[in-house]
């Protein structure tokens, strides 16, 4: 039984017991409307009514009446054909943000109250105990959040969604599928922020193997002995928080709920199947839109991010390994021959170290100090130089070739002082 037919039957009883009362004249009608909480004269209106039909008469009447406020039954028939014939799975907040987009008027209460009446969404369960959260980040670009999460993006195919996003704003900075999350997808994202904000002071991240190394299954990570990702973020100055538990990451975690909420089904709405289509989706379209809808101010105003000024930001953000220049001038990694071109600098590199550096589009280069030798696909096939292309295409090139012949032929004659 509702509170308000409950209320009325409490009323109807409370009403029969003082109007004995009052016609056995133990009450006057000022004592018996003080009892009811009602002035006398509304105590004379339920004696009317009483008295004319009985209990029913004591019912109140706007319980009985449509409101002028209700939605038409058309508006109401409406909405619900049109959720169950195009939307049906989205969640409702998802559902009303798209609703209001389209020039909707009712609010989401409304909304809600009204796909739940029909059964097409239920009830969400009631929350658990109450925890404290962590405060956000006070700056922009003090702390950033960045995880993946693997799932049926769409019908048939597994992917894994990679999202950097800021702790202070909740803003998403990045966001791109790729096949498997790993070291390149990690150093992907942290150039777009990079490239787009600038250099920020601290990344949160769960204890992947790509993020940190972990002696122990479930234990401490050892922070002394960096992954390539970790010596990245070591060179460019940004602190590295490992996260020990899931709640320790709920803002990311929330954050994919929605996302496995409303991304899968609008990448369906668009029939989109194509991984490099939805990405350019995600770029294009959904990620300003989640920003638009879920983004809040910092608690301070201004920023922690800092320009970037250097331009090898592509070298940094990469794979190194160190190598030793075999006798035949090639360095040996991962199964592929990476022959050192001929320069001017030096005859050979016969027992030299040297850095490989692998980018994230899986293109090689060797460097030698500072200096970088060659570059390579990644196939290892080296990649000649705009420069070397063009001596190579030169017409005089053989002229200066012969010529160095002649010379080198000319014998020699030693310097005699007169």
């Amino acid at each position: 039984m509702k509170r308000t037919e409950m209320l009325q039957e409490v009323r109807k009883m409370r009403f029969q017991e003082i109007y004995g009362n009052w016609t056995e004249r133990r009450l006057t009608q000022e004592e018996a409307a003080r009892v009811l909480g009602v002035c006398s004269r509304t105590f004379r209106r339920y004696i009317n009514r009483y008295e004319e039909e009985g209990l029913e008469g004591l019912k109140d009447k706007r319980l009985t009446q449509a409101s002028f406020r209700r939605a038409p039954v058309d508006e109401v028939f409406a909405l619900t054909e049109q959720y169950k014939s195009r939307y049906s799975g989205w969640n409702v907040k998802h559902f009303y943000s798209w609703y209001s987009r389209a020039g909707g008027k009712r609010s989401y209460t409304w909304v809600k109250k009204t796909l739940q009446s029909k059964g097409l969404v239920s009830k969400s369960k009631k929350k658990g105990v109450h925890r404290k959260r962590r405060e956000p980040s006070f700056l922009p670009g003090m702390m950033l959040h960045q995880d993946g999460s693997r799932h049926e993006w769409v019908e048939g195919k597994r992917w894994d969604l990679i999202i950097t996003m800021d702790d202070a704003t909740n803003e998403h900075y990045s966001m791109f599928f790729i096949e498997e999350e790993g070291t390149e997808s990690s150093f992907k994202g942290i150039k777009e922020v990079i490239s787009k904000k600038g250099l920020f002071s601290s990344l949160y991240t769960d204890r992947g193997s790509h993020y940190w190394h972990t002696p122990e299954a479930g234990g401490k990570v050892d922070k002394n002995n960096p992954t390539q990702f970790g010596r990245a973020m070591r060179h460019l100055g940004i602190d590295m928080i490992p996260a020990y538990s899931p709640e320790a990451r709920g803002r990311s975690e929330r954050a994919f709920g929605t996302h496995q909420g409303r991304l899968s089904k609008e990448l369906a709405y668009h029939g989109i199947t194509d991984m490099e289509e939805a990405n350019r989706y995600l770029t294009e379209v959904y990620m300003p839109a989640y920003n638009e809808e879920f983004m809040r101010p910092a608690r301070e105003q201004g920023t922690a991010f800092i320009k970037w000024m250097g331009t090898n930001l592509d070298d940094i953000l990469c794979e190194q390994h160190e190598r030793t220049v075999s006798s035949d001038n090639c360095v040996s990694f991962e199964g592929k021959t990476l022959q050192i071109p001929t320069d001017e600098y030096r005859c050979n590199y016969i027992r030299i170290k040297v850095r490989v550096h692998r980018y994230t589009d899986g293109t090689l280069s060797l460097f030698h100090g500072p200096r970088k030798l060659a570059d390579y696909d990644p196939e290892g096939q080296w990649k000649r130089r705009e420069k070397e292309k063009t001596e190579l295409q030169s017409p005089n090139r053989h002229i200066s070739h012969r010529a160095g012949k002649a010379l080198r032929a000319t014998p020699y004659v030693p310097f005699l002082p007169i």
